[in-house]
């Protein structure tokens, strides 16, 4: 649940540190699923986000959608490793966007055991977004997933405020928000934003760490650091403390942290120990 932000500092006290640790696509999409399986066990992490479709359905999707082979090798691959599927990425709502070509997407990450979809609206016409994702949201209950939208700065909806006036029209239960630390930071939203949101409206988080920026980066800057350049928890200038003492409870923790540059140098395995390493510590330090 998120706290009351004028609730006692007891409170904060009683969360515990061992967060469950998700190992993201994005911090080694060097790596096919087996190898992100593999890797995140033997790093201490207990889940995984699954990447299936990388833009529309029908178009770009990656192997475990296209390989029924595959999907079998990865579901016996996180049996043996004690591991198991966070969240399937990512269910992008545009104009174009046709809520029955998603099902399939649907039922593959219902099949490998993930419990969340990753979504994002870039739809100017909310009515249309709202249909959708409803939509979505009620192809995803009948399959036991919830739709988590993650608010993007320079989508439609960019950020906690627009998030949840989005939640609160769409007023679905399988509707929730995941969180990303980056976008939190970089869409200038707050912990006062938070406390106006139901707390089970947040499943997971996404952690990273950025540095302060004076000015707003341009659109191509964002994405750029999103999608290839992020910090270890801990490296940057985000209130990472401030923000898991928002939330009592102990949600899973995706770690999403690409960093290009520094993989050039350092094979996965290191990326992620310093990854889980950096996070730990962090927790550590609001126990």
């Amino acid at each position: 649940m998120i706290l009351d932000l004028h609730s006692q500092p007891e409170m904060v006290s009683r969360m515990e540190q061992s967060w469950p640790l998700s190992l993201s696509y994005y911090t080694v999409p060097e790596l096919d699923a087996l190898e992100v399986v593999a890797v995140a066990a033997e790093s201490g992490c207990s889940h995984v986000g699954l990447r299936l479709l990388s833009g529309q359905p029908g178009d770009s999707e990656m192997p475990l959608m296209l390989e029924p082979a595959l999907r079998r090798q990865l579901l016996t691959e996180m049996a043996a490793r004690g591991v198991s599927a966070l969240d399937a990425n990512t269910a992008r709502m545009i104009p174009q966007s046709r809520v029955v070509n998603f099902l399939p997407f649907l039922d593959v990450a219902a099949a490998l055991g993930a419990k969340h979809v990753l979504t994002t609206v870039d739809d100017p016409e909310e009515a249309r977004a709202l249909d959708n994702v409803t939509a979505l949201c009620d192809a995803a209950a009948e399959r036991g997933l919830t739709i988590d939208l993650e608010f993007v700065p320079w989508l439609s909806i960019r950020d906690v405020r627009s998030a949840a006036a989005f939640l609160r029209r769409c007023n679905h239960p399988a509707a929730g928000i995941a969180l990303d630390a980056l976008h939190f930071y970089r869409s200038g939203s707050s912990l006062e934003d938070l406390a106006d949101c139901p707390a089970d409206w947040f499943r997971y988080l996404q952690l990273c760490d950025a540095p302060l920026r004076e000015r707003s980066p341009e659109r191509d800057a964002r994405i750029h650091e999103a999608v290839k350049e992020r910090l270890l928890p801990g490296d940057g200038d985000i209130d990472l403390a401030g923000l898991l003492r928002a939330f009592t409870d102990r949600l899973p923790l995706a770690l999403e942290i690409p960093q290009s540059e520094v993989s050039k140098t350092l094979p996965a395995r290191i990326r992620v120990s310093r990854a889980v390493q950096a996070t730990r510590t962090l927790l550590d330090s609001i126990s």
